[in-house]
């Protein structure tokens, strides 16, 4: 009976906001920053409208190729005293979304970190009124002004987590021919 039970809870599908986080996970593996590896996906009635992650603009040569590369500081710190060739995942997500003429208007946006000030800014002026992050990023007064975004009732954030249980079956998806796993069992 306990195998059963088992094999029922591993069988359960990821919740929305679950199955969106560990799009934004695949989207950071495409990341070049070797600081914070970032992914975003736009989301819309639960369609998939853009993805982006972090790097050098679309078509140039990555940062760590020009010797832009800072991985001992976020992006937004790097770009206040060195030359930065880093756009966020946010940024390049509603960027691929203009690109191709869809609208962000009354979306919402998953990422692996919550945006820092510009990329909230933006968010919020690109139409998209619900943020969902995995990992905090601002503090003290940047903390402050994000609140006030939320409180003026500009947007919403909320910070999700994938589920341990969700997390080991998308490891299983991943590490195996996904045609051949057997989740249900089978007679013999």
């Amino acid at each position: 009976m306990t195998e059963l039970l088992n094999l029922a809870a591993f069988q359960q599908r990821p919740s929305w906001d679950e199955y969106f986080m560990l799009l934004t996970k695949l989207a950071a593996m495409r990341s070049t920053c070797l600081a914070f590896p970032v992914g975003a996906v736009i989301v819309k009635d639960r369609q998939v409208l853009a993805t982006g992650y972090n790097g050098s603009p679309s078509g140039s040569v990555h940062c760590t190729t020009q010797g832009y590369c800072y991985p001992d500081l976020s992006s937004c710190a790097a770009s206040k005293d060195f030359p930065s060739r880093a756009v966020h995942a946010e940024a390049n997500a509603i960027a691929q979304a203009a690109k191709h003429g869809i609208s962000t208007d009354g979306a919402s946006i998953y990422v692996t970190l919550e945006p820092c000030i510009s990329c909230l800014k933006l968010v919020i002026s690109a139409g998209i009124r619900e943020v969902y992050y995995e990992t905090t990023f601002n503090k003290g007064s940047n903390a402050t002004l994000c609140r006030s975004f939320v409180d003026e009732g500009l947007v919403k954030l909320q910070q999700i987590h994938i589920s341990p249980l969700i997390l080991q079956r998308a490891n299983l998806f991943l590490n195996s021919p996904t045609s051949e796993l057997h989740l249900f069992p089978t007679a013999q």
